[in-house]
């Protein structure tokens, strides 16, 4: 290569980082807490998920100065250039849709975001799409979607000097939790039904030093007691009730968007659990729309495990504005085992926004859309291909209109292979049932090797105030 050639590449390359270096994004931008219903606001540094007035979730607001989409658009590829963790991470690089940072020192990351997006032709063919596409958020450094939205919650954590952080979980937010608290030396508390967590989150869990609490008791019996016991003791809830959580989370969509060089798919695909991920999406592409970026919105597509659908039973029912939690739900997808979803309200507002629409599928649909999944080279958990199954009923059943063929549609994957490997091994040799035990049966021969550095999981009742005991016992310790 001549010198001249090298010459303007560096100055090229100089060029950008001073660029970079005139447009931080750390501002003292307007922060505030609106409820979604009737609008009133709080202060962001107050350590509250829902309305004072009437219960209502909340969403974090910005007093956004004038942006340029295409100015910014450059701004967000420049910042590749550069090794700054608030540069390289796919959440942070995206900082100006979220000023609520206001030096980057205060950031925690572990360069989350800028995940794997391919074009599917397997599971198009699966499906009977031709321009389907994968986003694999299974590979943030957790394994998981929960990554991006708790980097931002536990950076708005440290932001308020919290000392420790609470979230009640399946199995993908413990993970993220524990591994974000413990970059940022907060006391990362768990709470988890007993025997329905595969041992591939619960390992997660422990392995990054979080106080783990097993009840007896389902996911919604635990969200219940983190949202009681947490104002008394002064904790902070990271659950996707925490509104900071729907900031972190809603950088897939300009990521998804740069990925499709800006060219708006028609439909994107995403599991229902908890229904933070639909959530952020609406929210990400509400703004983006606003801003001038996108002219049109994709529709949302929620999929939920027919065992577990309370958003799709209020939809269909008949009293669509009525939700009901389902009471006992049951589904090997155990990330969106949950009955009664904290953030529906939030979810059904998007799928509005977007002419969106719901469906459910079976177990048998989810276990075969995931050995397709597994057959493009990636895999995934149970719970990330309701996406692909979703997709195939919708095919072959149609929405309120016929599906087009030539439809541009992303699937959202939320979760690795490895965080439930009993069920791929269960399913390829023909042992998969609609129940069995999540907990791997281990047989210890030989030598003890001593657990130097142990951290056992505490089973308690569902009793608050001893949970509360052990949770201000480990803060003090």
């Amino acid at each position: 290569m001549k010198d001249s050639k090298i010459n303007s590449f560096v100055s090229i390359k100089n060029q950008g980082q001073e660029v970079i270096k005139a447009n931080n994004g750390f501002s003292d931008n307007q922060v505030a807490l609106e409820c979604i219903y009737c609008k009133k606001r709080y202060s962001s540094s107050k350590a509250i998920n829902r309305c004072l007035d009437d219960g209502r979730t909340l969403d974090v607001v910005y007093d956004f100065p004038k942006i340029d989409p295409e100015e910014m658009k450059a701004l967000w590829s420049l910042r590749r250039l550069s090794n700054k963790t608030e540069d390289r991470s796919g959440v942070w690089r995206f900082r100006d849709l979220m000023p609520f940072v206001k030096k980057p020192s205060k950031i925690i990351s572990l360069n989350e975001g800028n995940t794997l997006f391919f074009r599917a032709k397997k599971a198009g063919d699966f499906v009977g799409l031709k321009n389907l596409y994968i986003k694999h958020q299974g590979m943030n450094p957790t394994g998981s979607f929960k990554d991006p939205g708790m980097s931002a919650a536990i950076t708005q954590a440290n932001n308020m000097n919290m000392k420790a952080v609470v979230c009640a979980s399946t199995g993908n937010t413990s993970a993220a939790m524990a591994a974000y608290a413990n970059r940022a030396e907060m006391l990362p508390v768990v709470i988890i039904p007993e025997g329905q967590i595969a041992y591939g989150k619960l390992s997660q869990a422990l392995d990054y030093g979080a106080l783990t609490i097993q009840i007896k008791g389902d996911f919604d019996l635990a969200m219940q007691i983190v949202i009681d016991i947490a104002p008394e003791i002064g904790i902070y809830v990271v659950n996707s009730i925490n509104p900071f959580r729907i900031e972190g989370q809603k950088t897939i969509v300009p990521e998804i968007l740069e990925q499709l060089d800006w060219n708006v798919p028609d439909r994107i695909v995403v599991p229902g659990g908890n229904l933070g991920h639909a959530s952020s999406l609406a929210k990400g592409l509400r703004e983006l729309k606003t801003f001038g970026f996108i002219k049109k919105l994709p529709r949302i597509t929620i999929v939920q495990a027919a065992g577990s659908g309370p958003l799709y039973n209020m939809v269909t029912s008949e009293h669509p504005d009525f939700f009901e939690p389902v009471l006992h739900p049951k589904t090997l997808a155990t990330a969106i085992k949950i009955g009664n979803p904290i953030s529906h309200e939030k979810a059904i507002r998007g799928i509005k926004e977007t002419d969106g629409w719901i469906t459910k599928v079976t177990e048998q649909e989810i276990a075969d859309a995931k050995a397709i999944v597994g057959q493009e080279g990636i895999g995934c958990e149970p719970a990330s291909a309701t996406s692909i199954a979703g997709l195939k009923k919708i095919m072959e059943q149609g929405t309120d209109r016929p599906v087009d063929p030539d439809e541009t549609v992303v699937a959202i994957l939320t979760g690795n292979i490895l965080k439930d490997p009993d069920y791929t091994v269960l399913y390829h040799t023909d042992r998969l049932s609609d129940e069995y035990d999540l907990q791997t049966k281990i047989e210890s021969k030989g030598k003890k090797i001593k657990s130097r550095f142990m951290n056992s999981p505490v089973l308690v009742g569902p009793d608050p105030q001893k949970i509360k005991k052990l949770i201000l016992d480990r803060l003090q310790a």
